[in-house]
């Protein structure tokens, strides 16, 4: 079902400086003050095309740094991609993908599956980068299922920062593997449906492709991890302790367990109180420290979602409340671009 192809990347080469010092987390959880400090980092590190001060200024940088070769370009390949890590659990991991190009396809074809609600601003502005700079900068993360169709390398990485390290793959046949896949996204949905306009748009073969990296559901790196609830006004919940799956409840004067309502997630429970004075956190200490501290009034600490429950609310059409998934860690971006 999805058409998942070799592409050919460009690559900072080694005259741009350590690529650690031009790589950067994903655009849209870098806080103002981070973007300055990696645009001073290097002048040519990625958040200049990613967080550029207009979309113009990312496509005369991304040109100029082509022509002077700060940017070059890859024979087609797969690559390898390995990211060590510790989770928010506190426990080390290492999650295993492989990066390729992929054909965007509207929803409807079932190809590709979201789980998660988008919202048009971030969409819009993403779409003028790529119309101005006719690359995808960054990649989004996908899963599947199923075994991945090459074991981890055994040799020295090509690219290495930040704890990612990429291996370039000359055999075209890996792709097959996911000819018969349903790719579900994992992180990264405003920048597919960008794409998906954007190919509309254009409506050419070159413009219908897109940077991805596909991690499979049985990779034993890949981990979800719960996104806490908190509210600045008091609101409960209803319901006791059940003995089942539940959610725990905080406030500054009591902690209580509450079950979940039978055929429901716990982040749709939580969704029934709405979203009026609500914000997230990854970090359930830090729940419980603004609850203390009297920044929030309630803080609803959740479960891990599991993957096989987002794949089936997706595979039914549903989408799930925003931030019902923490995939960590975040891609790193700066490591390849996908010229269209």
């Amino acid at each position: 079902m999805a058409v998942v192809k070799p592409f050919r990347a460009l690559r900072y080469d080694e005259s741009a400086g350590p690529l650690e010092t031009l790589v950067a987390p994903p655009y849209d959880v870098i806080s103002n003050e981070q973007r300055d400090e990696l645009r001073e980092r290097n002048p040519h590190n990625v958040v200049r095309l990613t967080l550029p001060e207009s979309e113009e200024e990312a496509a005369r940088d991304l040109e100029a740094w082509r022509e002077r070769g700060v940017l070059v370009e890859e024979a087609p390949a797969v690559w390898a991609l390995e990211q060590e890590y510790v989770g928010p659990d506190g426990v080390a991991r290492t999650r295993f993908g492989l990066v390729a190009s992929l054909r965007v396809e509207p929803y409807e074809t079932g190809t590709v599956l979201p789980h998660e609600r988008t919202h048009a601003g971030p969409k819009e502005g993403r779409l003028r980068l790529l119309r101005a700079t006719r690359v995808q900068l960054e990649p989004i993360f996908l899963l599947y299922d199923g075994p991945a169709p090459v074991g981890r390398a055994d040799r020295e990485p090509d690219l290495e920062a930040e704890g990612a390290r990429l291996w370039r793959l000359d055999d075209p046949t890996l792709v097959r593997a996911f000819d018969d896949k349903q790719l579900l996204i994992a992180d990264g949905h405003h920048r597919y449906e960008t794409a998906v306009a954007f190919a509309q748009e254009e409506a050419t073969p070159a413009s219908g492709q897109m940077l991805v990296v596909l991690v499979s559901t049985e990779d034993p790196g890949l981990e979800i991890f719960p996104t806490h609830r908190l509210f600045a006004a008091p609101k409960r919940l209803e319901g006791d302790d059940g003995g089942g799956p539940g959610i725990t409840e905080v406030t500054r004067d009591q902690r209580r367990r509450i079950a979940v309502p039978e055929g429901m997630l716990d982040v749709q429970f939580v969704d029934t109180l709405g979203h009026e004075g609500i914000s997230y956190t990854a970090d359930a200490a830090e729940a419980e420290r603004r609850v203390r501290d009297g920044e929030a009034a309630v803080a609803y600490l959740l479960e891990p979602t599991r993957i096989d429950d987002v794949f089936a609310y997706a595979r039914r059409g549903e989408v799930l409340p925003q931030k019902t998934t923490y995939f960590f860690p975040k891609l790193i971006s700066g490591l390849l671009f996908h010229p269209l």
